[in-house]
């Protein structure tokens, strides 16, 4: 009795005493078997220390790229410029190469007659017949020809004379015919006209010459506009040219003296009766390339004495007293004369500022801005993309696990047909057709995401597949169909939430790899177009090797965030498939 007293002291101090607080607090045995399963997922998902830094990541993505546009002071599309001093193009210098034509009045000289002059000038025959009418060019000078219109009045073959035209061969036309002959003369004048000699084969013909026009390569600058049509005029070129061909330093034309006053060869000034400059002579044209812009003879004197003395750069006092500096860059035979001029340009490859943190791109707009653009881009196309494959997957996978037989076959050849479609051909292929039909940025990123789906979903419907061929043997299962449940509800309602878990990973690890794929097609040209923008189009800019070197903030930033990305996805998705393992440690 003893004993059985001693034992029944010993078994009160052993159990502890209770208390209403300790009956509510739960051990750890206690708290596994109240637990529901979607906690013991949580459970051991935050106790994944990688796991949580992807969830951390990935929620500093979404915010950066869903909130970030909102407290943004930029637009996506916003350029940015700035007024700067640009080398801009002026005027244009090129040596004349082409003839130009000045028409004694009463004359013509088309355009057949011209082909005709330039065709016997490179044979170097003096003349040349156009419709019956005789031409004759004499070089007066080497850059100038005088063209005159031959009549033929009389011809002599021996010592015999025959009239062509007897009222205008006269027995005083006759002598002087005859003298030239014997003195050897080709040219004679007489009553104020000149006659030519000319020879074909053993006959000699006399003709009356007719002036028709100068063709020179020298240009004529007059100093006062007024006077161009003065210049033009055929008596003063000829006059002109004959003084410069002879040296000689005056000519006469219309009763006004004129003297010429040279700078080299290829330039020369003149000057009218009151000594006042009056033209400039030079083979060197110089034009404005904007035709609104007057270019004044000292200017254009300017240029061709830099040309000529072989000179890059010059400066020039204009009439107002300013001072600008020039420069002449000679691309093959024209000179570009170029000046400093304050131009609006847009600001590309900007380096990080205080207003633009990660700087300016190659079209001038905030990077920073653009990626937090590009971000929801990059990130709402792995979702839908997701989206897409798992809802195919799911339907074309749970039918054919589920029934099996020759549907199961059937879907499996049709996921082995799609399985065969070449991913990135099929891709470059779409990429070109949208560029061809110049398909809408936001139309071509739905385009994109459509695609992307519809390639990805066989992986899917595999992995549901498999895992419905297993739970359809379960007991559950046969439970379902015993209470006459219907196949779209045993499908969709018992087998699929089965193997959500494992979609679920599924999904989270593969939404790294569209990210992926998406920045690829980006950076090849085939995303998402300018002006909009996602992590690879930024990238692309990078495919330049002097960007990918000079630029570190036009690439680095945008892989970053990709890298980021993907890899707080993975740390999910492996956090994910540890949690929902039945074999993990709790």
């Amino acid at each position: 009795m003893a004993d059985k007293n001693k034992f029944q002291d010993m078994n009160k101090k052993e159990q502890p005493v209770i208390t209403p607080e300790s009956d509510m607090k739960l051990d750890d045995a206690r708290r596994i078997k109240v637990m529901s399963p979607g906690m013991l997922v949580f459970k051991r998902f935050i106790r994944n220390r990688l796991a949580v830094a992807g969830l951390i990541i990935l929620f500093f993505m979404f915010s950066f790229s869903f909130l970030g546009p909102l407290f943004s002071p930029y637009t996506q599309t916003q350029v940015f410029k700035g007024i700067d001093d640009m080398s801009k193009e002026y005027a244009s210098a090129t040596y004349n190469t082409e003839l130009r034509y000045f028409l004694k009045p009463g004359e013509t000289f088309g355009n057949a007659e011209r082909a005709s002059f330039l065709l016997a000038l490179g044979k170097d025959d003096p003349s040349f017949i156009i419709d019956d009418t005789i031409f004759f060019y004499v070089a007066e000078s080497e850059n100038d020809f005088r063209i005159a219109r031959l009549e033929p009045i009389a011809e002599a073959l021996g010592r015999v004379i025959k009239p062509i035209n007897a009222n205008a061969f006269t027995s005083l036309v006759e002598a002087e015919f005859q003298n030239a002959i014997s003195l050897g003369k080709d040219t004679f004048d007489l009553n104020n006209l000149t006659y030519r000699i000319t020879r074909d084969m053993k006959a000699l013909a006399l003709n009356i010459e007719y002036d028709v026009a100068i063709a020179t390569l020298d240009v004529y600058d007059p100093y006062n506009p007024l006077d161009k049509t003065f210049i033009d005029l055929f008596d003063f070129r000829l006059a002109s040219t004959r003084a410069f061909a002879t040296k000689s330093n005056r000519f006469n034309v219309f009763g006004e003296n004129y003297s010429i006053i040279r700078h080299g060869e290829e330039r020369a000034t003149i000057y009218n009766g009151k000594g006042d400059a009056f033209a400039e002579k030079s083979n060197i044209i110089v034009n404005p390339l904007d035709q609104s812009i007057f270019l004044s003879v000292d200017f254009r004197t300017a240029v061709r004495d830099t040309i000529t003395e072989f000179r890059d750069s010059f400066t020039f006092t204009d009439t107002d007293g300013e001072t600008t500096a020039y420069t002449i860059d000679q691309v093959n035979t024209i000179y570009y004369v170029k000046k400093q001029t304050p131009t609006e340009l847009i600001r590309i490859f900007e380096n990080p500022s205080s207003a633009h943190l990660l700087g300016l791109d190659n079209n001038g707009m905030d990077v920073l801005t653009r990626l937090m653009h590009g971000g929801r881009v990059s990130l709402l196309v792995g979702f839908v993309v997701v989206f897409i494959e798992i809802f195919i997957g799911v339907i074309v996978g749970g039918i054919s696990g589920y029934f099996g037989g020759w549907i199961d076959t059937m879907l499996m050849r049709f996921i082995d047909l799609f399985n065969s479609i070449p991913f990135y051909p099929m891709v470059l292929i779409l990429g070109s057709v949208m560029d061809t039909l110049e398909v809408d940025p936001m139309a071509r990123i739905f385009i994109l995401m459509m695609v992307l789906g519809l390639l990805g979903w066989p992986g899917i419907a595999r992995i549901v597949r498999g895992q419905i061929l297993s739970l359809r043997e379960q007991d559950f299962m046969i439970a379902t169909e015993a209470t006459g449940l219907s196949i779209k509800r045993r499908i969709f309602r018992h087998l699929v939430p089965n193997v959500m878990p494992l979609l679920i990973v599924q999904a989270t690890a593969g939404l790294g790899g569209i990210i992926i794929s998406e920045a690829t097609l980006g950076f090849l040209g085939l995303g998402v177009k300018y002006p909009l923008a996602s992590w690879g189009s930024i990238i692309n800019v990078a495919s330049e090797a002097f960007v990918m070197t000079n630029y570190w903030f036009m690439w680095i930033p945008a892989g970053t965030l990709i890298l980021l990305t993907v890899l707080g996805f993975n740390f999910v998705g492996d956090g994910l498939r540890d949690a929902y393992d039945p074999k993990m440690k709790r």
